[in-house]
């Protein structure tokens, strides 16, 4: 029997699949659960709003832990709560772990120019988790019946876009910001316009036209929408 998502805050994509919108930022964290494991897509902004997401997925599961984290891209609102999952084995696209290492206080400064609290920021930059564990091309995850496909996609948004494909009827595919429907996709300083659009033809390829995919920002869109989207950043970058 499947989980009750939306008495506990969440929005059912599927069975053992769902995804929640936090505030402030209209952020998604996605979840996945199997008979062995449970997987979280990024996890907020904060350390506190990672807290809230963890007792909100033992709720969820009737008291289990996350076991597998995958961060979309390196951006605060995506990692700054991975510390409140320090059982996990922590995911992300080849190059993420040095580059938050490397700028962990970049990314304290992004922060709190967005509003977040400075001792919140210093809390969640200096505890960020790295991943150990980095994907290139493909790796596929086995949560106990119930596969997940981990896909370094980029450069696109960042230089370490990672999405996640949970194939079923229909397929949910988790974009990061590669996709947003809430506003148009932020192209910030560590943005690659011109590859943008090839790497949505790449999660356009992994998900297939039934897919529900999951943009970073906003509500659930369709094949069509990511396409016509691509076909924007093309547009704007000035390349096919």
């Amino acid at each position: 029997m499947d989980m009750d998502w939306e008495s506990c805050g969440w929005e059912r994509l599927g069975e053992g699949v769902g995804r929640r919108r936090l505030p402030g930022w209209d952020a998604t964290v996605g979840l996945v659960t199997g008979r062995n494991g449970v997987l979280l897509y990024d996890t907020g902004s904060t350390l506190a709003e990672g807290a809230e997401l963890r007792a909100r997925v033992t709720s969820l599961t009737g008291g289990r832990s996350v076991t597998h984290v995958a961060l979309g891209h390196p951006h605060f609102d995506h990692v700054f709560g991975t510390a409140a999952f320090p059982e996990a084995e922590v995911h992300g696209a080849a190059g993420l772990a040095e580059l938050l290492r490397r700028e962990a206080d970049d990314l304290r400064s992004d922060a709190v120019r967005h509003g977040v609290d400075p001792e919140a920021a210093t809390a969640a930059a200096t505890s960020l988790i790295a991943p150990g564990h980095e994907v290139s091309g493909e790796l596929t995850l086995d949560l106990g019946g119930r596969p997940v496909v981990l896909a370094n996609v980029g450069p696109g948004h960042t230089r370490h876009d990672l999405a996640v494909l949970v194939p079923g009827t229909p397929p949910v595919l988790f974009c990061g910001d590669l996709v947003e429907e809430s506003g148009e996709p932020q192209a910030g300083p560590d943005a690659v316009p011109a590859e943008w659009p090839a790497a949505m033809d790449r999660l356009l390829a992994l998900g297939g036209e039934d897919a529900l995919y999951v943009p970073g920002h906003g509500a659930v869109v369709d094949a069509g929408f990511v396409r016509r989207q691509r076909e924007e950043l093309a547009r704007r970058a000035s390349v096919s």
